[in-house]
């Protein structure tokens, strides 16, 4: 099955390189362990997770997705796992040290009730002293959406609520964007 993004995808690294804000945040965390990208895309933040030392699975519905960033991990000898398939249907978040969800969640009306369940699901499923790693667009009331997920009633602390920008730029049309973002960890 064709994915939506495979059409994004014939064009190589297609969303650039990853937030500095949140490798900044995996480079100064004081362990390594196991990373579970969900909806990993082409690896942008897999391949670098991995080269910081983390051993990263991608799960990602896009075959052209998954196939860049195993290319590329082979290619470098890189601890990366990659499996195409639907984040919705996984379920082994505690074979996991850190969940990282970049730019998963919308939450329209149509797909809302599915994203606060997946995140609800996340963290009763992980084990204690994981965490789980957001980045958000910051817009209209995502953050608070998100917010009211991750207070579902089982215990976490907060680590990080940090703002940053995104820079977009689309290389086949020169298009440029500036979108407000948010990268929200939370340890269960």
């Amino acid at each position: 099955m064709t994915w939506t993004y495979d059409k994004y995808y014939q064009t190589e690294n297609f969303f650039g390189d990853p937030y500095p804000e949140l490798m900044e945040f995996f480079k100064l965390y004081p362990g390594r362990g196991k990373v579970l990208d969900l909806g990993c895309g082409q690896g942008r933040d897999a391949i670098a997770l991995a080269r910081l030392g983390y051993e990263v699975t991608g799960i990602d519905r896009s075959r052209t997705g998954i196939e860049q960033m195993k290319k590329i991990a082979e290619a470098e000898k890189l601890n990366v796992v990659g499996e195409e398939g639907d984040i919705y249907g996984f379920n082994k978040f505690d074979a996991f040290d850190i969940i990282l969800l970049d730019s998963m969640f919308h939450f329209t009306k149509k797909d809302k009730v599915k994203e606060i369940g997946l995140i609800r699901t996340i963290i009763s499923g992980i084990k204690n002293g994981s965490l789980v790693v957001f980045c958000i667009q910051d817009a209209g009331n995502k953050v608070q959406i998100l917010n009211q997920a991750i207070d579902c009633g089982i215990k976490i602390k907060r680590l990080m609520d940090r703002e940053f920008k995104y820079v977009f730029e689309d290389p086949a049309s020169g298009h440029q964007s500036k979108t407000d973002y948010r990268m929200i960890v939370i340890e269960k």
